[in-house]
This record gives structure tokens, C-alpha cells and sequence, in this order.
């Protein structure tokens, strides 16, 4: 016969038992969840390096008319790489030739190699001066080219080519006076419907050229007052050298 005393011991073994199991699987699901925890990766942040910005170049170009009465075609500004783009002495490119024939700098400013290009609005009458910014960001931005026809003759342009300003600082300037140039594209002979300018109206580029084809120092405008018979020109329209003074400023 079972007793009360034994059917109270076993119950209170089973008790025991079955709370040693509760606990046993409370400490196991701790250590699965620390071992979790443990496990757990954080994804790493990526490393954000910060973009330096390009270094910027800035001049301010000022270009002055010394003329009397020879208004200048729009200004074309080029930065560039080493090169020329004329030589005393060597044809004319057609771009040059149609800037020193008709005062059009398109092609010119349009040229591969050139790494950054400004132009002025209009023409530069006599006496004024106009102030061109440009910049860029490119290194070999080192070589300086300006140029502008004296639209009151043929073939006459002013202005400097391929100028090393690399080693320009800051706030630094650097100026010229500028003799004029005579692209040999287009005879100088100053006749009725040949010269682009006000004093004429006439035709700019030619493709035919009927000169020597070689670029060279300008000897100058006659006139009809000084014998030319057939020019339209006048007294007024001569000109000296130099034709243009040219500041560079180096502003970034």
C-alpha cells in the first residue's frame, strides 16, 4: 500500500525535477542569446574621402585701342597648351585668315587644342579698352593667345601669340604693346569693297588669296590722301605701333 507520506515525497521529486528543467532551459536560451550577441556583425561604415575641388585659374585680360580711327573686331582670348597660332614668316591658318580678312574669330576660337576661349561683345573703337575675365581649370592652361583685326584695312591684325604666363602669381600683371601684323592673305590695296570695316562696308574673307601668303609686319596704310588713288581710306585711318596695349592679370 502506497502511503500519503510517499505519494507526497514523489510529488514533491517531480516538482524538483520539472523545476530543474525550467531552469537548465532558461540558462540555455541565455547562452544562445549571448552567443547571438556575439555572433552579431555590424557592417562596417564605408570611408567617406572628402573630393578636392579642381584648382581654378583666373586672368583678367584689358586690351586697349590705340588707333585713332581704326575700330579692332572682337577680342578673341585663348589659353592653351605650347603652341603658336602664327608665325612671322609661315601662312596663315584659315582660321587667322578669316579674322585678319573679316574680323571673324569663330574658327579661331574653335581650334582643337584650345583648352579655354573668350570674346569680347563687339568691336573696340578707338581710344577704349575692354576687360575680358576667364578662367579655367585646366594645368595646361599655361599659353596666352589674343588676338583682333584693324577692321579699317585688308588683312591687319594685332595681338600675341603662344605667351608662356604659367609663372604668374596671384595678382601679378604683366603688359605689352602689340605692333600690327599683316596675314599676306589679301593684296593692301585699301579698294572700294574690300575692307570690312565702317569705312568701307565691304566684304571680309576671301578664300582666294592674291598676296604673298606669308605672315609679316604691317608696312602700313596709304591712304588716298597720300597718293592711292583708288583707296578708300583717308589720312584718319593710318595708324602707328604700337596698336594695342595688352595687361594680363593673374586673379585665382
Amino acid at each position: 500500500m502506497i502511503t500519503s507520506t510517499t505519494q507526497s515525497n514523489n510529488s514533491n521529486k517531480r516538482a524538483n525535477q520539472l523545476l530543474m528543467v525550467g531552469l537548465l532551459t532558461l540558462s540555455l536560451a541565455a547562452c544562445n542569446d549571448n552567443d547571438n550577441e556575439e555572433m552579431a556583425v555590424t557592417p562596417e561604415q564605408p570611408v567617406v574621402t572628402p573630393v578636392e575641388p579642381d584648382m581654378e585659374y583666373g586672368y583678367t585680360i584689358t586690351l586697349t585701342n590705340l588707333t585713332y580711327a581704326q575700330p579692332l573686331s572682337p577680342v578673341a582670348v585663348v589659353l592653351h597648351d605650347e603652341a603658336t597660332m602664327w608665325q612671322v614668316g609661315q601662312p596663315a591658318s584659315i582660321a587667322l585668315e578669316k579674322l585678319a580678312e573679316g574680323g571673324d574669330n569663330t574658327e579661331l576660337l574653335s581650334l582643337e587644342g584650345n583648352l579655354a576661349t573668350m570674346s569680347s561683345e563687339g568691336p573696340v573703337p578707338p581710344g577704349s579698352s575692354v576687360s575680358l575675365d576667364i578662367t579655367t581649370t585646366e594645368e595646361m592652361a599655361n599659353y596666352l593667345t589674343v588676338v583682333s583685326m584693324l577692321v579699317n584695312t585688308n588683312d591687319a591684325f594685332s595681338g600675341l601669340t603662344g605667351v608662356d604666363i604659367s609663372t604668374l602669381t596671384v595678382d601679378q600683371e604683366k603688359s605689352w604693346r602689340l605692333a600690327v601684323y599683316d596675314s599676306g592673305t589679301e593684296k593692301n590695296d585699301e579698294a572700294m569693297g574690300t575692307i570690312p570695316g565702317p569705312a568701307d562696308g565691304g566684304v571680309g574673307f576671301d578664300a582666294v588669296r592674291n598676296d604673298i601668303d606669308l605672315v609679316g609686319y604691317h608696312s602700313g596704310v596709304v591712304s588716298k590722301d597720300d597718293g592711292l588713288s583708288n583707296s578708300v581710306l583717308t589720312q584718319a585711318h593710318r595708324f602707328d605701333n604700337p596698336a594695342i596695349k595688352l595687361t594680363i592679370t593673374r586673379t585665382k
